[in-house]
């Protein structure tokens, strides 16, 4: 099967760049419909082609495409004119979406805590908005830690009037002029405390306004907007807006107890005046630094990668011990892929933070949340963030019957995507055991798979060497596929020998076995060194 490059590809006014390396690669295809795990694209003869869909929108047809429900749903709220923009005013329709994501989540975590819910209208947006209530939190912090030092300045000054005298330790910190105040009377400790009080103010400055830092995992992948890229750790990504944006710390998944080292590396104080027992004293008190800690339950596109049940407890005492919230990413795990709605339930991580996105539109709407637990929701925040197409009316609507579809016969669709994910896991597993030359590892949990594949000999043809080298090896693995098979991969963005393969809970036995005959094919090919067909187009 050969795709048809379109008319204009090479004259595209809409990322002419990017639809250039489709081109090259094998991808230029429109598409022209969708149902269920198949997309249609148009033949030379104009005769609609199908597609096996793997890829299932980067996991966001967790139900498959124009799933025949919320179609209909979608057109009788278009034909009931429903509104769609009414801000400032009531939203039972979000509402009611907030109400059915808490059940879920007391249901799965065991807990009767709300969560308050900020609606958005993609992953990337919503994490943004928990960097920024993070932030807003973590200001707030700092500005009663001020308050609470330049009280106890006030507190000192008046002891000190009244005969309190400075403490020792703190008479011996001055760095200037501490023989001239050595005694003890009070017009000496009055003047040794405005000293002390001008070097702490001094040496403190610098900390108070400092930027945060965020913590997360090496291969997190949490957005492209100017936040949430600084949370990437692909340096492609992050690196060209590192000015932008507070910095992240990044710690291996194999080694969890580098996220408490890093959060002490970054640990400020800045020092406060006590009075007690008539002695004025310095003591130390910890600066909101960390903004918060971010983690994937799965990395999507980090090579699909698992956060196991030790790197997830260590994120959460990390997160209590620097006084921040821990922020789990569930855009593309979350809904049900994994065989959880929140695939985090799974490793036992509550999160004060969930973000959803992907999913929670069907596949037809753009719609997102950011979940905040109420002990940490910053009610100030509803002033401070806004988005005018976020939680609008159709979204919301469509958000609502997609949780009533997952949450249906007690979540049979949860066990559905367990048990279809074992039967396409072990497909996975006999490929790579027939083909371990090939096939490097099989990972993921439910339908949110990888398989990832061993770089090619360097004694292939020098075009396919030069892909490997430009980390578009798996772009062309997919080319070949949607080739040859007529099935569509794409790699996980930062870690591009390893294929995606994130279906819809439908996906049936008959797809299972193509795309099990597509990837054997494959294996052949790059089993039998034969790059020159790889590339062929």
């Amino acid at each position: 099967m050969t795709a048809v490059e379109p008319a204009d590809a090479q004259d595209s006014l809409s990322e002419p760049f990017l639809v250039r390396h489709l081109v090259a690669l094998g991808l230029a295809v429109e598409y022209v419909r969708a149902e269920g795990n198949i997309l249609y694209r148009r033949g030379a003869d104009g005769a609609e082609l199908p597609v096996l869909d793997l890829v299932g929108g980067f996991g966001a047809t967790v139900l498959g495409h124009n799933h025949p429900e919320l179609t209909r749903y979608a057109a009788e709220l278009l034909d009931a004119r429903t509104p769609v923009l009414a801000q400032f005013s009531l939203h039972p329709w979000a509402d009611d979406v907030a109400r059915k994501l808490n059940a879920v989540l007391h249901r799965e975590f065991g807990t009767d805590e709300p969560y308050s819910v900020i609606f958005a209208n993609s992953g990337a947006e919503a994490v943004e908005a928990a960097v920024k209530h993070a932030e807003l939190d973590r200001v707030m912090r700092v500005e009663a830690l001020r308050r609470e030092v330049e009280d106890g300045v006030r507190e000192a000054r008046t002891a000190v009037r009244g005969g309190a005298a400075l403490d020792p330790a703190a008479r011996a910190a001055l760095t200037a002029g501490s023989a001239g105040v050595a005694g003890g009377d009070g017009l000496q400790d009055a003047e040794a405390l405005e000293r002390l009080v001008r070097e702490v103010a001094e040496a403190d400055a610098p900390h108070w306004d400092a930027p945060p830092v965020f913590l997360a995992a090496e291969g997190a992948f949490h957005g492209k907007l100017v936040g949430s890229v600084q949370l990437t750790h692909n340096a492609a990504f992050r690196a060209p807006f590192r000015a932008l944006a507070a910095p992240c710390r990044f710690a291996p998944l194999d080694r969890p107890g580098r996220l408490a080292e890093l959060a002490r590396e970054e640990r400020r104080t800045v020092s406060a005046l006590t009075v007690a027992d008539g002695v004025v004293g310095v003591t130390a008190r910890e600066l909101p630094r960390v903004g918060a800690v971010v983690l994937e339950p799965v990395q999507g596109e980090g090579g699909i990668r698992e956060v196991g049940p030790e790197f997830a407890a260590q994120a959460a005492r990390t997160a209590e011990e620097a006084g921040c919230p821990v922020v789990v990413d569930e855009i593309q795990s979350g809904m049900g892929r994994t065989g959880a709605f929140f695939a985090s339930s799974l490793v036992g991580l509550r999160g004060d933070y969930f973000v959803l996105a992907k999913g929670l539109g069907g596949g037809l709407a753009k719609a997102a949340a950011l979940l905040v637990r109420q002990s940490r929701y910053r009610p100030e925040f509803e002033m401070a963030h806004s988005s005018t197409f976020a939680k609008d009316g159709f979204s919301t609507r469509l958000a609502g019957r997609v949780l009533d579809l997952l949450e249906a016969d007690g979540g049979a669709l949860y066990r559905l995507a367990r048990d279809t994910g074992e039967r396409l896991t072990a497909r996975l597993e006999g490929v790579r055991n027939d083909f371990k030359d090939v096939v490097k590892d099989v990972r993921g949990r439910g339908l949110m798979l990888g398989v990832e594949f061993h770089d090619p000999a360097a004694a292939g043809p020098p075009a396919l060497q030069e892909h490997v080298r430009a980390g578009t090896f798996g772009y062309v693995l997919s080319g070949y596929l949607l080739r040859e098979h007529a099935v569509r991969v794409f790699p996980t963005a930062s870690a591009t020998s390893t294929l995606r393969i994130e279906p819809s809970v439908h996906l049936s036995e008959a797809e299972m076995d193509q795309a099990e005959s597509a990837l054997r094919g494959l294996c052949r090919v790059l089993r039998d060194g034969d790059g020159d067909r790889l590339l062929a187009g």
